[in-house]
């Protein structure tokens, strides 16, 4: 009977784990292992701008390195509106109107955290849309073409060359970010 007890309450925490996790990680899990990688690396990245986004002092969103270079708030809106504009191609709709003033729509701290976000969910639908069999499927962006998958590449690599931008902009104002503050790096 005990043990009976005991694996029943492994099973509901096990099932409750699951439920937890379910709305993220739902098609992801039912998809390709590529897929839930790109999910994972995904989650990682968003995690680390956002962190790094609440971090840096609303009056240091305006800092650039030198004039004509994105101010660290326009970085963050530059991720947002790539993450928001980039899986049109793939076939997403943007919920978002992206203009050429973009980046330098809002200096407030609070809605570029909240655009930054919003970008974030765009790109896991879009990794979340295209099924494997699309993967290969040639589109054009920005003149070039480029296969589905190659359009979910392009927005990691975009995504973590400015993060590591928007490292060295952080740290040139005295933020440590916070992922390797706890490390002590």
């Amino acid at each position: 009977m005990r043990r009976m007890q005991s694996a029943t309450a492994l099973v509901l925490a096990a099932a409750l784990v699951g439920f937890v996790s379910l709305p993220r990680m739902a098609n992801a899990q039912n998809s390709s292992p590529f897929r839930a990688e790109y999910i994972r690396q995904l989650d990682d990245v968003e995690k680390k701008y956002v962190q790094l986004a609440e971090a840096t002092p609303a009056e240091k969103y305006g800092w650039r390195p030198a004039p004509g270079v994105r101010s660290a708030g326009e970085v963050f809106l530059h991720i947002a509106g790539a993450n928001l504009m980039i899986p049109v191609s793939i076939g997403l709709m943007n919920p978002v109107p992206i203009g050429n003033d973009f980046e330098t729509r809002t200096t407030d701290k609070a809605q570029i955290v909240a655009l930054l976000k919003r970008g974030f969910d765009q790109a896991r639908k879009a990794a979340l849309q295209v099924s494997d069999a699309e993967l290969a499927q040639e589109v054009t962006l920005f003149g070039s073409k480029y296969t589905k998958m190659g359009v979910l590449f392009l927005i990691a690599n975009h995504m973590h060359e400015h993060l590591g931008q928007s490292i060295a902009y952080a740290r040139s104002n005295g933020v440590v970010p916070p992922w390797s503050a706890k490390s002590g790096m």
